[in-house]
């Protein structure tokens, strides 16, 4: 078995530190790093490229709602205008340090409320494809398997990646848990063990409410601010990877 493992990391922003990055992409195939509007700054996003590139990763820009407080997990009001400017901003920012060190940009995922949103309104959904395909045609476009995005993505002739979450539980529409509940998170290595196996041989995932769902895995997402990061991406890894 082998399938593609990402991770969310650069999200530490001045003082602030999050997540362990350098050990988190010894276990990670692909990576999306923040690009300074929910998380990361420039030295961050400087220095999660270098170490990217030393690891031999696909590198992703993972822009987000302009909410460092909220870390870009609240809902806010925008436009498909905004929308498409903010990812072409972003993206545009990682870029620049992926090209300067000789690398390549290789996918774009929208972080946190922003993906959320996009998973289930059209119009979002085709302004964020559209900011990926005119930026660089030839990225993958990381959505939540069966969203709008996804749909959007393909309708507007990039490569989409369906993404699962090893860590998150989902609602029977197919969405991921709010993470205002309590059961959002999966902890229990076992657990997400279960859980990542049954979406990469069956394609299919259990619902919060014991519904069986099909999904589409091409990707899985460890989140990195998990406390059990480093372990599960241990043993995903091993799992998945090798």
């Amino acid at each position: 078995m082998k399938i593609d493992l990402n991770c969310d990391l650069g999200e530490s922003f001045g003082a602030y530190k999050l997540g362990q990055d350098e050990q988190m992409m010894k276990y990670v195939s692909s990576i999306n790093i923040a690009c300074g509007f929910h998380a990361g700054d420039p030295l961050v996003m400087k220095h999660a490229v270098q170490q990217a590139l030393q690891h031999n990763l696909n590198i992703g820009a993972h822009p987000g709602l302009q909410d460092l407080q909220g870390f870009g997990r609240r809902m806010m009001g925008i436009s498909p205008d905004e929308a498409y400017a903010l990812i072409l901003y972003q993206i545009g920012a990682l870029n620049a340090f992926v090209t300067s060190q000789g690398g390549k940009l290789s996918h774009v995922k929208p972080h946190g409320a922003l993906y959320n949103m996009a998973a289930k309104d059209e119009d979002l959904a085709h302004a964020i494809a559209k900011a990926v395909y005119d930026f660089d045609a030839s990225l993958t476009l990381f959505g939540l398997s069966g969203s709008k995005l996804t749909s959007a993505g393909e309708n507007i002739g990039l490569k989409v990646a369906h993404e699962v979450f090893a860590d998150r539980t989902y609602q029977s529409d197919g969405s991921l848990t709010s993470r205002s509940l309590p059961n959002a998170v999966l902890h229990d290595k076992d657990q997400v063990e279960e859980q990542v196996l049954r979406m990469v041989e069956k394609q299919e995932v259990v619902s919060t409410n014991g519904e069986i769902l099909r999904i589409q895995a091409d990707t899985v997402c460890l989140h990195g601010d998990n406390d059990a990061a480093l372990e599960l991406a241990k043993k995903l890894f091993n799992l998945l990877c090798e």
